[in-house]
């Protein structure tokens, strides 16, 4: 059985109350109570957290039990040098999530830090981008 780690960063915990226009009225906790219905075939664990050198503690950890890890870095994806460079330190592949399309946003939002680090990036699919980051690992990570 496959081992695949969600890891959110900032703000996500909020999800379903923050900008419901942008990011949904779905709660990550109800979203990924459901995506592990939908695939009982893969071990699917969730982190989230609003510190970055905290990220980086996680994904270290969760690289020692995962064959993959999906990662929104969320605002510290356009920021964090150091969770790039843990990206790439960690030899377990990672998909970069986002639920909003960045490249329909602010400028700032149009460049991550990540997406050259990671083995793919999903972004504009509303919370659906996570079960595309599930399936990629199914079938061909």
């Amino acid at each position: 059985m496959k081992r695949i780690t969600i890891v959110n960063g900032p703000n996500l915990n909020l999800l379903g109350k923050r900008e419901p226009e942008v990011y949904g009225l779905e709660d990550f906790d109800s979203y990924f109570q459901g995506l592990k219905e939908r695939h009982p075939d893969i071990h699917l664990a969730y982190a989230q957290n609003n510190v970055e050198g905290e990220i980086i503690n996680i994904l270290q950890e969760s690289a020692q039990s995962s064959d993959g890890i999906i990662l929104n870095a969320a605002g510290y994806s356009h920021t964090s040098v150091a969770i790039a460079d843990c990206v790439v330190a960690i030899g377990v592949p990672v998909v970069e999530v986002h639920i909003s399309n960045i490249y329909a946003r602010e400028e700032f939002r149009h460049h991550t830090l990540l997406s050259g680090k990671c083995a793919g990036c999903i972004c504009g699919m509303g919370l659906e981008g996570y079960e595309l980051a599930v399936l990629f690992f199914k079938n061909y990570a």
